[in-house]
């Protein structure tokens, strides 16, 4: 469960700056409908982007045998591309996020969302550990990263457990 609150949280933040920025940057009216929009754009992410991506990739791998290697990289950049848009339709769907433009609020928006992927999947790791701490401070816990927890004691690398004798441990 941890594992899955640090995940969204750190995603969460992120999409809202993306989302920000998507605002600052295009036509697309963000505003305040960022929180809700970042919700919904990191449930996307998270839950709904690999079975889209999946669906996607195995409609494209029928006609992999028959594309150049330039050809399958376009099918691959086509693919990602078509389930940022997918994304980016359901986030406007679901929150107040409004678009205005073909180009400026159905294209280039989804481009923004790409790089966002990108970036955050460049930075996922140290952005997850901080937002573990975070959490664990908040909560009281102990845990490590992502519900790892070390046994009761132990400090560093672990405590040296006493040998067993005749196959029962001291305790």
């Amino acid at each position: 469960m941890r594992k899955w609150i640090v995940r969204f949280g750190s995603l969460l933040v992120f999409d809202i700056v993306v989302l920000l920025l998507i605002g600052w940057l295009t036509p697309a009216r963000v505003g305040w409908s960022a929180l809700w929009a970042g919700v919904v754009l990191t449930a996307l992410t998270i839950w709904i982007k690999p079975a889209v991506h999946r669906w996607f990739s195995s409609m494209a791998a029928k006609s992999a045998g028959r594309r150049t290697r330039l050809g399958e990289k376009l099918g691959q950049f086509a693919v990602v591309f078509a389930v940022a848009l997918v994304v980016w339709a359901v986030t406007v769907l679901f929150s107040g996020v409004s678009v205005d433009g073909w180009f400026w609020g159905w294209v280039l928006p989804p481009v923004f969302i790409l790089i966002g992927w990108a970036i955050y999947d460049a930075i996922d790791d140290r952005a997850e550990t901080h937002a573990a701490a975070l959490y664990d401070r908040v909560t009281g816990s102990r845990g490590g990263r992502f519900g790892y927890r070390r046994p009761c004691g132990a400090v560093g690398r672990g405590r040296r457990r006493p040998a067993r004798v005749a196959g029962r441990s001291h305790r």
